[in-house]
């Protein structure tokens, strides 16, 4: 089954007990029981719920794993994986990772004794310099958010495997379409569904798929214990923004080259980050373990100053947190989505005060291009 086929088709695509070609939403927290402990398959929604478990068998099928689990957030999802950990654990994290997920490893995790070294993940001798002898897993964003680094997930995962550590794949930007990190050595995937898999701004979810049954049941019931489930409503919602998740990456990934050839050719710009452009570190790498570049745009206009005149003057391109949906969004990572991260470190990264990031949408690529033009000019 082709991936345009298999998001029509895929996971459990009609009500089984009506036929309803839409899963109906399951609004209920409880279900009624033929005796003690004899049910038809749920108990308590917290547990298990039909819209939910449509949603979590939907993403297990994309993500070509075992079992899949949906969260109230992206954060939610991390938390819960994060939980698989015990005290005393050491984790290696990507260099360049969202600034939510550095927040609760250094603010969260380590006040439960679990330490976090954060290493170049493009480069496996920086990634082994990071080992540790109590190290238990391995954490990667790719592509990175927001400098889009790439990691080569299928030579971190023979690493990992011959160190015995548990490998996670952020997977938020480049999505199951066009990614597929399990099949690539994976232990368990990861998204901020509130982005592309949403893809409309409505709602906050996040999504987990693990590789094996073990790893499910283990995940199942760290999620069961903590509760930080998806509502039914939210479920539906996502089942249906996936139905034309080919469709919109497919539109994302058109415009983003459109602006990025046009980013190339304006002198103001100081640098430009997108794995589809040939003079990316690692465009090669992305070539090849992914089938498309994204939607995603950085790119360094100078200074703070000089950000706050370019988004001042735009008129399509929305000032907001977050990314992946059918409108453009634009932000400024060092004072909105990274702020959490210490000046100094992002410094470090190359996250500057003059960096800029575009969620690119699917409007006409005309009217970009011009609001673009009309603001940088």
């Amino acid at each position: 089954m082709r991936r345009k086929t298999k998001l029509i088709h895929g996971g459990i695509p009609f009500d089984p007990h009506t036929g309803a070609v839409s899963v109906p939403i399951y609004q209920v927290s409880t279900y009624k029981q033929d005796d003690i402990g004899v049910h038809k398959g749920y108990e308590y929604s917290r547990t298990g719920n039909p819209t939910r478990h449509a949603l979590e068998q939907y993403i297990a099928d994309l993500e070509e794993g075992a079992r899949g689990f949906a969260f109230s957030s992206g954060m939610a999802a991390i938390h819960a994986v994060f939980s698989l950990l015990s005290a005393g654990d050491h984790i290696i994290l990507t260099d360049d990772v969202y600034g939510g997920t550095y927040r609760i490893v250094t603010k969260v995790l380590n006040r439960l004794g679990i330490e976090a070294t954060f290493a170049d993940t493009t480069s496996l001798e920086e990634t082994e310099k990071a080992l540790r002898p109590n190290t238990k897993a391995l954490f990667v964003e790719t592509p990175t958010n927001p400098l889009l680094k790439v990691t080569d997930i299928a030579a971190a995962a023979v690493w990992a495997k011959s160190k015995q550590l548990l490998f996670i794949v952020d997977n938020t930007f480049s999505t199951p379409y066009w990614q597929t990190p399990l099949a690539l050595g994976a232990d368990i995937v990861l998204h901020s569904a509130t982005k592309y898999i949403g893809g409309h701004s409505d709602v906050v979810a996040g999504l987990a798929v693990v590789k094996n049954d073990k790893l499910g049941e283990e995940l199942h019931f760290v999620q069961n214990a903590i509760g930080g489930v998806l509502a039914p409503q939210d479920s539906w919602l996502l089942i249906r923004g996936l139905k034309t998740l080919g469709l919109r990456m497919e539109a994302h990934e058109e415009n983003a080259r459109a602006i990025v050839a046009y980013l190339s050719g304006q002198p103001t710009i100081q640098s430009i980050h997108y794995p589809g452009l040939p003079n990316h570190p690692q465009h090669e790498l992305a070539k090849r373990q992914a089938r498309g570049f994204g939607g995603i745009i950085s790119f360094d206009v100078g200074s703070g100053e000089k950000a706050s005149e370019v988004i001042g003057k735009l008129k399509y391109f929305t000032l907001a947190e977050s990314l992946g949906a059918v409108e453009s969004l634009i932000s400024v990572p060092a004072r909105m989505t990274h702020a959490s991260i210490p000046k100094e470190r992002r410094a470090l990264l190359g996250i500057t005060d003059g960096l800029i990031r575009i969620s690119v949408g699917i409007e006409d690529s005309e009217d970009l291009l011009e609001d673009l033009e009309q603001s940088l000019n």
